[in-house]
């Protein structure tokens, strides 16, 4: 075979990326847009010694799990894999995705498929897009979406994944530009004005948000423009995001408000949340809540625990499980997004979630080793690289009960499911949760729980010398937590110790962090951690 060859193939299987792949003359050959069943005629594009990659010319018998595309512009675009499969196929597929990530990357050999959530109706799922901006051959301005491995932009103002309302705005948009012979930005040159729009809706309150990303910091006859798209209903919040660097990242750091609010709000469940252009919030809020409550479940919180919840955003995760845990700390590497995550809390009127702005593993060592921030949970949810190896180490020394792993990407989930499998803790649970259909993404959901024979971890405390005790008494603090820890299988908080010895009559200096209320609320020591403590006090010879 070679290059233009035309070839007829069977598809078998689907790649990761959702291509399809057959074998001719024992190579396998991937066909971009072939679903498994189908019998197609293919172009040779490239080869390799043992595969090669194929154009898609004519399907000749179609599979029972082809469907006829929704969109007219599904091939071209890059935002669609899988559209041309029925949705029960895409979920199958889906599955033994995490499935297999899992047993081959995770070692995980006793492991049934997961049951994988699905949505009822697989359209119109997305509360955000972001839409580019360019010209035509013409000299006209288009948008629409870039096409697959290009920045080519397919010109198209409807997608059957994202709000009626897109359509409307982008017109309008595109309406304004021609009128008063705005530019759109190129990114060769690095001219032009209008690069990106970004619209958002609040699935739960109707509120919607239109961002323009501007080369500049404002836009000509801006007024009209603002009096044509508040005509749109739901409009609430109209800003300028300044992106000025000759660069492929969509967003600046600098806004500018236009009109109404710099936010819409939005419910996850009976959770509100307060939503600005640059805050990081799930897509799709249908099957984030089915996603969000699969993970509390797993977290298993009866009132009183301890929870840390890594790369946290804007907190969404974080004030589910406040809702049933005793304390949950938050850490997220984005200020904006802590700052959301705060107003999100006095927003619910919760006051058991503190957040934290850092990398998720630079915190966690300083806040656990430094300051004996335990957890009895821990919950992540990390970008698709997986999460870091130090705070990976970090979570072991902490020696939660339960960590439960939220991934957007099962192979780096598999890694890291496999880098704790092998410190002591064990898969429990699994599901699937389709936040992407179309798409060949997928959400999934671990639980993790610490194995009783678990292999004491060796910690290594840092003298603070801000701390009001010496480095001595704080490596007691954290051995009197692992004493108890490993004897009774329980936690026991610092503030708790600190009772304990106040009781044993031991010399606690002055504690200058304490509380400036004038009566603050302090949680007495359950008289059987008492004893337990006690035990660890007496152990250490300080009584």
């Amino acid at each position: 075979m070679k290059k233009d060859d035309l070839i007829e193939l069977t598809i078998e299987d689907l790649g990761v990326d959702g291509e399809g792949i057959g074998k001719v003359d024992g190579m396998a050959i991937f066909v971009k847009d072939a679903v498994p069943g189908d019998r197609v005629q293919a172009k040779v594009m490239k080869m390799k010694k043992s595969y090669g990659y194929a154009r898609l010319m004519q399907v000749l018998d179609p599979s029972p799990e082809r469907t006829e595309s929704r969109c007219a512009f599904a091939r071209q675009c890059g935002g669609c894999q899988l559209q041309a499969m029925t949705y029960e196929a895409q979920l199958d597929f889906k599955a033994k995705k995490v499935w297999n990530h899992l047993i081959r990357i995770g070692g995980i050999t006793d492991l049934a498929k997961p049951e994988i959530i699905g949505m009822d109706d697989p359209w119109r799922y997305r509360n955000k897009a972001q839409f580019p901006f360019g010209t035509d051959k013409e000299g006209n301005p288009v948008t629409g979406f870039y096409a697959a491995r290009s920045h080519n932009i397919i010109p198209c103002t409807e997608c059957w994944l994202g709000v009626e309302e897109n359509k409307v705005i982008l017109e309008k948009i595109l309406d304004h530009l021609k009128t008063y012979h705005i530019s759109t930005y190129d990114e060769v040159s690095g001219k032009g004005l209008l690069r990106h729009v970004l619209i958002r809706k609040g699935f739960t309150t109707g509120e919607v948000m239109v961002c323009l990303i501007l080369n500049g910091r404002t836009m000509p006859k801006l007024t009209e423009l603002v009096d044509s798209l508040r005509e749109v209903p739901g409009m609430t919040s109209i800003t300028i995001n300044v992106n000025t660097k000759n660069t492929n990242v969509i967003m600046g750091t600098e806004m500018i408000s236009v009109w109404g609010q710099d936010y819409i709000t939005d419910y996850i469940g009976n959770i509100k949340y307060q939503i600005s252009p640059l805050s990081f919030y799930q897509v799709n809020p249908v099957q984030t809540k089915k996603l969000y409550e699969t993970a509390l479940g797993y977290a298993d919180l009866k009132g009183n625990e301890t929870v840390w919840d890594l790369y946290c955003g804007i907190g969404t995760i974080s004030l589910f499980l406040a809702q049933k845990a005793g304390k949950v700390y938050g850490v997220e590497i984005v200020p904006q997004a802590i700052d959301d995550a705060r107003q999100n809390a006095k927003l619910n009127g919760i006051k058991n979630a503190e957040f934290f702005v850092g990398k998720a593993e630079e915190v966690l060592p300083e806040k656990y080793e430094k300051e004996g921030i335990y957890a009895d949970v821990i919950v992540v949810d990390p970008p698709r690289k997986g999460c870091d190896t130090a705070a990976l180490e970090t979570m072991v020394k902490m020696k939660p009960e339960r960590i439960v792993y939220v991934s957007c990407d099962s192979a780096t989930l598999a890694r890291d499911v496999k880098w704790l499998g092998e410190r002591g803790y064990e898969v429990k649970k699994v599901k699937a949760c389709d936040m992407f259909p179309g798409t060949v993404h997928v959400e999934t959901v671990v639980k993790l729980s610490l194995k009783k024979d678990a292999p004491k971890i060796e910690i290594t405390m840092e003298p603070d010398e801000e701390s009001n005790y010496t480095p001595q008494e704080k490596a007691i603090y954290s051995k009197i937590k692992e004493y108890v820890k490993d004897k009774y299988g329980v936690n026991v908080h610092t503030s708790y110790i600190a009772q304990v010895k106040r009781m044993c009559g031991l010399d606690m200096g002055e504690n200058y962090n304490k509380s400036k209320k004038e009566n603050p609320e302090v949680k007495q020591c359950p008289q059987e951690k008492v004893e337990y403590i006690k035990d660890a006090l007496r152990y250490f010879k300080l009584i």
